[in-house]
Order: structure tokens, then sequence, then C-alpha cells
């Protein structure tokens, strides 16, 4: 085996002598772990550090995001949850397979661990993790932003006994917001995604509001905030304007005057 807490204090140097491919096959599976010492601090951070120094080729890229995308069915949530921050930074270096789509969709809405932190296996964030993916999926041309968006609302309604917390609200409020600065996104597209969510708070509950509802609502007002504010996509660029601004701005406004009639 590597000595990957070394490789980490050499500042992620690759190890002299070891083909590139074998040593990110070690890190793949590592990527599985329990302990997240080796598991977040040692596998992702190389990984995601070598992805992002470019020392991995395209065809690396394709084949670790490949079997990045064979983790959703995994029976370890550590393994699921940590396949989409792995799949974000290679679709953040530019390469992307319409075939990771489809497998990703269908984890993110079905996924019922949604704890952020857990005492023994670490950090496990589905939903944030997810969301990040789900920002940079909603960056690539090849991929209708709606359908991002879509499926963001769709994982905030999926009925669940968990409440976010650690930021995961704001996590998918942010690629909500990414998808919505889109310039090839509809007007109707732009406000369409909310409508699942305005009839789920078509008759306010009388035994206290579900998780999911509260989730919704929280990331909702964040993406209202990037709505009035604008989406930094960028550390050297100012803040994106959404396209349909006002409309949505609107659309949201209609969702939380029917939820919290009380703040208008």
């Amino acid at each position: 085996m590597t000595d990957w807490a070394q490789v980490r204090a050499d500042g992620f140097a690759v190890p002299a002598g070891r083909p590139v491919d074998e040593l990110v096959t070690e890190l793949s599976a590592m990527l599985r772990s329990p302990d997240p010492q080796i598991r977040d601090a040692q596998a992702y951070s190389t990984l995601a550090t070598w992805i992002g120094n470019g020392v991995l080729g395209p065809a690396e890229l394709r084949a670790l995001g490949d079997d990045m995308i064979g983790r959703f069915a995994d029976s370890e949530i550590q393994a699921r949850t940590f396949a989409p921050l792995i799949l974000d930074s290679i679709v953040s270096q530019g390469v992307f397979e319409p075939s990771w789509v489809p497998p990703f969709e269908r984890w993110y809405v079905a996924e019922e661990d949604l704890r952020g932190f857990d005492p023994k296996l670490g950090w496990l964030h589905a939903v944030a993790h997810g969301s990040d993916l789900l920002g940079a999926l909603a960056r690539v041309q090849a991929v209708e932003p709606v359908q991002m968006l879509r499926l963001g609302i769709g994982r905030l309604l999926t009925p669940t006994e968990y409440v976010l917390r650690d930021l995961e609200d704001d996590r998918l409020g942010f690629a909500l917001a990414v998808a919505l600065t889109r310039q090839d996104l509809s007007e109707e597209d732009a406000v369409g995604w909310l409508d699942p969510a305005i009839r789920a708070f078509g008759t306010l509950p009388a035994a206290g509001f579900r998780p999911e509802q509260t989730n919704t609502l929280r990331t909702l007002r964040v993406v209202y905030l990037l709505a009035d504010h604008g989406v930094r996509l960028d550390e050297d660029h100012p803040n994106v304007q959404l396209p349909h601004r006002d409309q949505v701005k609107s659309k949201l406004l209609d969702l939380f005057r029917t939820a919290t009639p009380y703040y208008f």
C-alpha cells in the first residue's frame, strides 16, 4: 500500500515510479472505507487535487467516472455519497458522459440515508454532495437545465424523516440557482419546476410540517436570495444574474405566501 499520509504531507505529489492508473485504482478502493481519515483525508483529497491539477487524462477520468457511477448502487452509504464528489471534480474538469446522468438521478431522489455527519463514519452528506454534482451538471451544455431543476425539487419533496442540517439546504439551493443562470432556460421552465412544491403546500398541515416540507422551504429561500443578488459562479468574475430573475422571484413568493401567509 502507498503511504498516502505522506503523499498528503508532500503536497499531493504523485509518488515516483508508480503508474498513475494503478494509484487511482488504489485511491478509488479507499473511497469505500468507513474510516473518514482514509476515505476523506487521504483518498478524496488526493483524487480531487490530482483531478484539479490535470494529473489524470481524459481517458483516465472517464474510467474513474464509470467506476463512481457503479458506486450509486453500493451497499455502503459512504461509498454512495463520495461518488458524486469525485464526479463533480471530473465534470468540472470538462469530462462528461451522458450515461452518467440517469444513475445519478435515480440515486439522488431515492437515497434514504440523509445523515450529514456520523460520529463513526464522518461526513456522509448525501444531499450536499449530490447537490455539488447537480450544480456541475447544470453547467454542462449537453444537460438540460430544467432536468436538474426537476431533480432538485424531486429530492426535496421526497418523503423523509430527516431535517437537513450542516448547510445541506444551502448547498442544494446554490446548485438550483446555478441551473437557473443558464441562458438557454426558457421562462416557462424557469418557473414550472416549482409547481410540485406549490401543490405540496396547497393544504397547510394541521399536525405540523413534514421534514421534507421544511427542507423545501429552507432551500427555496436560498434560491430566492441568490435570484435577488446573483450567483457567484467564478471567483474571478461578478455574480451572474438569472435570465428570468423577476419571474423566478415572483413564483417563489407565491409559494412562500401559500406556506407562510403570516409573512405577507
